[in-house]
């Protein structure tokens, strides 16, 4: 289910209820949320049984919470806040552990809206007060609008992007995802036939760990292989590739040949991997033979990659406002006119795939990546936004 984003009126904060069985980890999370004026401690919990508790008795905007509690563990008490309080934004703390992991998307998969790996020595307490605020703060805040803000107008009021001129069947897709991705990717992903043309390649904003499971998950819902990329491996036809944790991931074409490339560049977008990294080397690569998709996800990461790519006359596909969790990252894209269509998130596959073929059918699978066209879409158009990779 959507969850509007709530407005948050003059004088009022967003109160978070704390919820963890280890009383230093209340102490640090309720320390580093104080040092916002936007912020409230309505209370804590040491367990899901008494936070549900606290729940229905201080009426909470958010919940931080642990998934390791005695009682009532966080998965369980996440289904209940479900049932019981669909709207309300809960926030997963996991360990940086396969363990931590898995359980986190399953929780993200349940309907968590989002997540703060612990880590597991930050070495002092400022260090680990720095890093919740860094990290902790924002996540909470995406959630919520000032009152004072303009009144943004429905995604349907934006402008679009002209229609490409289609002179070249798409060689590949690019999908860049954040905050309620998991989530996202696991509805569209099996959608996907297993005769698809192209090969995926997709940037999901998550730590090392993480992507691998992500992978494997998703790998178990489809007919197509999902893996996590891996340096120098060859791309074919109905390969879906995700980047690496901490790895930003470009796609080089060689000759007829197209290998992933991975590096820890500076973040961008204060990601890494960031989608624009991903979205640039496509456009370099394939020019107008793309078709690029920016779902769910906080920040602008993807807009400049999206310009690229609209210089070169691929198009560009973005999830709508109501079905996203947050609408950050394909909102800016929309924003600046570089949505060819912004559609709700269980229509975004058929998109792609008649994008793709050409109609609603699949085609026959190519033997190989074609490189753009001379004379593509993206001949004579305006200059093309440059990222900073």
């Amino acid at each position: 289910m959507a969850k509007v984003q709530r407005t948050i009126g003059p004088g009022q904060r967003i109160r978070v209820l704390i919820v963890d069985d280890s009383v230093v980890i209340r102490q640090l999370v309720t320390h580093a949320l104080e040092s916002d004026p936007a912020l409230e401690v309505a209370g804590v919990a040491a367990n899901g049984s008494i936070a549900l508790a606290k729940i229905a008795q201080l009426n909470p905007d958010a919940v931080t919470l642990d998934i390791e509690m005695p009682e009532m563990n966080g998965l369980e008490t996440l289904r209940r806040i479900r049932r019981e309080y669909p709207h309300l934004r809960v926030i997963m703390f996991s360990t940086l552990t396969e363990r931590g992991a898995s359980a986190t998307l399953e929780a993200l998969a349940l309907g968590a809206d989002d997540y703060v790996a612990k880590a597991s020595n930050e070495g002092s307490l400022d260090r680990s007060l720095a890093r919740l605020r860094e990290e902790l703060i924002p996540k909470i805040k995406q959630f919520f609008a000032v009152q004072s803000a303009p009144t943004r107008a429905p995604a349907l009021a934006m402008p679009l992007a002209p229609p490409a001129r289609r002179l070249a069947t798409p060689s590949i897709v690019a999908i860049g995802v954040s905050t309620g991705g998991p989530a996202a990717l696991s509805k569209i992903i099996p959608q996907f036939p297993a005769d698809f043309a192209v090969p995926i390649l997709i940037v999901q904003h998550m730590p090392p760990l993480f992507t691998k499971l992500l992978a494997d998950r998703l790998n178990d819902s489809t007919p197509l292989r999902v893996r996590e990329a891996v340096e120098g491996a060859i791309v074919r036809p109905g390969d879906i590739w995700i980047a690496p944790g901490d790895f930003h991931m470009s796609a080089i074409l060689r000759g007829k040949e197209l290998r992933l490339r991975l590096d820890q560049g500076p973040p961008e977008n204060s990601c890494r991997p960031a989608v624009d990294v991903l979205f640039a080397s496509v456009a370099a690569a394939f020019g107008e033979k793309v078709v690029a998709v920016v779902l769910t996800g906080m920040g602008r990461d993807g807009q400049c990659g999206a310009a690229q790519l609209k210089a070169r006359g691929s198009s560009v596909i973005v999830q709508d406002e109501a079905s996203s969790v947050v609408w950050g990252m394909p909102g800016s894209v929309v924003h600046e006119g570089l949505a060819d269509a912004v559609l709700p998130l269980d229509e975004i596959p058929a998109e792609v795939i008649r994008r793709v073929t050409g109609h609603g059918g699949v085609r026959p699978r190519a033997s190989h990546l074609s490189a753009p066209s001379s004379t593509g879409a993206g001949a004579g158009r305006t200059k093309e936004a440059t990222c900073p990779h």
